[in-house]
């Protein structure tokens, strides 16, 4: 057997797909290290098919997979419990947000031998460098890594610092290419016809309770400077012609400085961009910056409302500055500045009494179209709040208290109502009545009838009118129950949300 390395991305969504930035980043650790291929469950018709070719050839010796929460673990539960039993000298390797979170369920499985508990970017070599000459007894010098060692406990190593993101190795597009064609990862979207998927920094400087990135970056951040984004931005609009960006860092706002520098360097290259951040991190950005971002190309921003319920921003542990008040001027001043704010609510948050957490839930739909009227082209997303394994925190020591508990197996992650509850669409939290949901989610239907997003493009002209129409007087006079002629509306013209799937894109 040969030391060669698969490198999988399981399919994460229906429709047009991302560049799959996740085990780009893993490739470029190894580049002309090891000898490995891209396997990407998005674009092969049957990914299982390919990964047994590979396996079958016997020069590959090591799999890893990224493994994200929701779709993705349909097919790196699966997979990975195959390559196990029918390949069992193949190491296994679990990295992203689920693999760290959810590393004991995934180690007790017997099919996954390691995980990289946060960035691999000298975790994964490292782990091949050692188990190739020295086998597992050096394991516990590497960083980021969690293993069960001889005994059969589970081990967790020392967390690695935040590297220098400029001096990390470029993503091997050229190589990606050689597997998949680059330019089928660039879609038309509301931003443009051909839109970049990229990753610019590790982490958030902020610990909120309901996050799951904060387990593993513990509130540190670090991103690349304006300069060594846009060598990457030069390369795909030259090689590409790119004309639009989605930035999915975790808040890609953090450093004002970095965002006004980029935001000068693509001044003249017709680049539109979307980012994710907080609503009290932008609010120290001037109007005039604001407006700077906007004439650069700065169309939306994500950013996490929450609540705005001072309150309820204390229990959910957003630190910061933010409060209810500071959302309400925000979205003025974002509407002066013509950039869209995308802002995220996280409604069902646990409380003492049945009636404080279905009391809580109107308040925060009066808030919300509060926020509506100051700025109507404000897009909304709304989720259920699903609990994270933040261990330590009080809101964590709640829901316990609440009798929540997680998955003992990874089997039970695919079941239907589990992957629902990875998109918070099915939160299987004991203080969230049924009438409860059903009050959310029929709001959010009327609420995308009446103001669908801009980011299903699809959804304008004659269908924009006809669902404003049929969904008005529901939504001006709080009739919110039973909304199915808006759901027939959404299905027929396939309704895209973007807390689901992204935006829309083709």
């Amino acid at each position: 057997m040969k030391n060669k390395v698969i490198l999988f991305n399981p399919k994460s969504a229906n429709g047009k797909h991302r560049i799959p930035n996740s085990i780009l980043q893993v490739g470029a650790s190894i580049h002309g290290k090891y000898e490995y291929v891209f396997v990407d469950g998005n674009l092969e018709k049957d990914p299982w098919q390919t990964i047994e070719n590979h396996l079958k050839s016997g020069e590959f010796k090591y799999f890893g997979s990224t493994v994200m929460p929701g779709p993705q673990l349909r097919q790196a539960i699966p997979f990975t419990k195959k390559i196990k039993e029918n390949y069992p000298d193949i190491t296994t390797v679990w990295g992203g947000y689920f693999a760290s979170n959810q590393h004991k369920v995934a180690l007790k499985s017997g099919f996954v031998d390691y995980v990289i508990n946060g960035p691999g970017d000298n975790t994964f070599p490292e782990l091949i460098k050692t188990l190739e000459s020295d086998g597992t007894e050096n394991l516990h010098s590497i960083k980021n890594l969690i293993y069960k060692n001889e005994k059969g406990e589970i081990t967790k190593t020392a967390v690695e610092a935040l590297l220098d993101q400029d001096t990390l190795p470029k993503f091997p597009y050229d190589y990606l290419n050689s597997h998949y064609p680059v330019k089928n990862y660039l879609g038309k979207t509301f931003m443009g016809n051909r839109t970049l998927s990229y990753h610019s920094s590790m982490g958030c400087p902020f610990s909120c309770s309901f996050c799951a990135i904060v387990p593993i970056f513990n509130a540190k951040w670090k991103g690349m400077s304006a300069s060594r984004i846009y060598e990457d931005v030069k390369y795909f609009k030259s090689s590409y012609n790119i004309d639009a960006i989605e930035f999915h860092d975790n808040n890609f706002f953090t450093s004002k400085k970095r965002v006004l520098e980029f935001s000068e360097l693509i001044m003249n290259d017709n680049i539109s961009y979307w980012g994710e951040g907080r609503i009290d991190t932008i609010n120290l950005y001037s109007d005039d910056e604001l407006k700077l971002m906007r004439k650069a190309g700065c169309k939306m921003i994500f950013l996490g409302a929450e609540t705005g319920n001072d309150a309820v921003l204390k229990q959910m542990n957003k630190g910061g500055t933010q409060s209810g008040q500071m959302i309400k001027d925000f979205v003025l001043r974002m509407k002066n500045a013509d950039i869209i704010p995308e802002l995220s609510f996280v409604l069902g948050m646990p409380a003492k009494t049945e009636k404080e957490v279905y009391d809580q839930i109107l308040w925060d739909i009066n808030f919300i179209k509060e926020i509506k009227l100051i700025n109507p082209k404000a897009e909304i997303i709304i989720y259920l709040f699903s609990p994270v394994p933040t261990e330590g925190s009080e809101l964590y020591q709640q829901i316990l208290d609440a009798g929540f508990s997680f998955p003992e197996t990874l089997e039970e992650w695919i079941s239907p109502s589990w992957e629902n509850f990875d998109l918070r669409k099915n939160p299987l939290t004991p203080w969230l009545k049924p009438y409860m949901i059903d009050t959310i989610k029929n709001f959010e239907t009327v609420l995308n009838g009446y103001y669908p997003t801009v980011s299903d493009f699809r959804i304008r002209g004659y269908k924009k009118q006809v669902l404003q129409l049929v969904s008005g007087f529901r939504y001006n006079y709080n009739f919110y129950h039973y909304p199915y002629e808006i759901k027939a509306l959404h299905k027929i013209w396939k309704y895209r949300q973007p807390e689901i799937e992204g935006f829309y894109s083709e």
